[in-house]
C-alpha cells in the first residue's frame, strides 16, 4: 500500500512539474520540504496524533509551508493529509526525487572505502563512474568502514562492486578451504 501510495502522488507531482515547466523549482522545494521533515520529528508525532481532527492538521501543513514552497507541492501535501496518508509523505518526495533523477540521468552512488578519500580521489572514483555507467551526472555518498582494510565498496542502485581487501580476504579463505577439502578427499 505505502509503495502505491508513493508511486501515485509521486507520479502526480512529476507530472505536474513537467508540464509546468518548473522541474527543478519542485524538485528543490522537495528536498527542502523532506529536509524539514527530517529535521522535525514532533510534525511526524502531531500529523499522527488520532486526537487531532484532520482540518486542524491541513491547517498545520498550510500555516508550515504556505508561502516557503509552491502552492502546487503544499496542494499535494494538504491532499496526503486529506487522505490520511502522511506517515508515506517522505517515501512520497523520495519517489518524487527518485523520478527526477531517472529524468535527468542521475545515479545515485554510495562509495565506502577504508579511509576517508581525498578531493582528488573522490573526483577520479566520480570520473571514472561516469565513463563506465552511463549517467551524465552522480549524486556521490561517502562513508568510511576501517573494517573493509582496503580498498572500496560502491553500491549504484542494485548493483555492487566490492573491491575491499576484506571481501578479497573472504574469497581466498574459501577458495582454501576448497582446496583443502579436495586434497583430503584425494588422500582417503
Amino acid at each position: 500500500m505505502a509503495k502505491l501510495v508513493s508511486k501515485t502522488y509521486g507520479d502526480a507531482l512529476f507530472e505536474v512539474a513537467i508540464e509546468s515547466g518548473q522541474l527543478d523549482a519542485y524538485w528543490e522545494e522537495a528536498r527542502a520540504v523532506r529536509n524539514a521533515m527530517a529535521e522535525n520529528q514532533e510534525l511526524f508525532k502531531l500529523m499522527g496524533h488520532p486526537k487531532i481532527v484532520k482540518e486542524e492538521k491541513v491547517k498545520i501543513i498550510e500555516d508550515i509551508f504556505a508561502g516557503k514552497v509552491s502552492g502546487e507541492l503544499v496542494g499535494l501535501l494538504r491532499m496526503i493529509v486529506e487522505k490520511g496518508h502522511f506517515g508515506e509523505a517522505d517515501a512520497v518526495l523520495d519517489y518524487f526525487d527518485s523520478r527526477v533523477k531517472e529524468y535527468k540521468n542521475i545515479g545515485t552512488a554510495y562509495v565506502t572505502s577504508a579511509m576517508e578519500l581525498s578531493d582528488a580521489q573522490k573526483a577520479a572514483v566520480e570520473k571514472r563512474l561516469l565513463e563506465t555507467a552511463g549517467y551524465v551526472k552522480f549524486e556521490m555518498h561517502y562513508a568510511v568502514d576501517a573494517a573493509l582494510i582496503g580498498g572500496m565498496v560502491i553500491r549504484i542502485g542494485d548493483r555492487v562492486v566490492d573491491s575491499s581487501v576484506r571481501t578479497k580476504l573472504y574469497d581466498l579463505t574459501r577458495e582454501l578451504s576448497k582446496i583443502q577439502l579436495k586434497a583430503g578427499e584425494c588422500a582417503s
